[in-house]
């Protein structure tokens, strides 16, 4: 994701798409991915991922990442399950993870995903904090989202997180409101 390119574009008056009052959208590759983010949020690219904070760093009490990963076509990918990519995330990540609670699994008409919520010790702050992680698949697309707060604030965050994943749409693809030719997806 290290090449990307921000635009804000008005939406035709038309659109079908409804957010929450106070949320505002995101939309990755066209609608390769999309989900609803807090209105006031930041939005900036990180080496791998897009990054989301409640306010600017290091002043923020919250950190939501997402990145996306375009799968070669024509694979039946449930002989690699979604959960078995969170156990695989949670034995290798660096942070030395602890489930907090048990994964979340749901399919719906078009998606897939699974979740799961953990806790670490920040290396900076020397605390506890608190990591949702999340696996989406669907159109042969795969999007990896986290978030990553501080526990004290979980009544401000969890909603936060609720409100991504209810959200949270794979493959929708629009067509280029900016005024170019539209370019087929990827």
């Amino acid at each position: 994701m290290s090449n990307w390119e921000r635009e804000h574009l008005p939406l035709p008056d038309d659109h079908h798409w409804k957010v929450r009052d106070g949320y505002k959208l995101f939309i990755a590759d066209r609608g390769a991915l999309r989900f609803a983010i807090p209105g006031d949020w930041i939005v900036t690219p990180g080496s791998d991922s897009i990054r989301f904070t409640d306010r600017e760093p290091p002043d923020d009490d919250c950190l939501l990442q997402a990145s996306i990963i375009h799968l070669p076509p024509g694979i039946d990918w449930t002989g690699l399950p979604l959960m078995k990519l969170l156990d695989d995330m949670i034995a290798t990540d660096s942070r030395k993870l602890t489930p907090r609670r048990q994964m979340v699994f749901e399919h719906r008409r078009d998606v897939e995903l699974a979740w799961i919520e953990s806790s670490f010790i920040d290396p900076i702050g020397k605390r506890e904090a608190r990591d949702r992680a999340c696996f989406a698949r669907g159109y042969d697309l795969q999007a990896f989202i986290t978030m990553d707060y501080w526990p004290e604030h979980r009544q401000r965050f969890i909603p936060v997180w609720d409100e991504v994943l209810r959200s949270l749409r794979l493959g929708e693809y629009v067509e280029d409101i900016s005024g170019r030719p539209a370019q087929r997806p990827r």
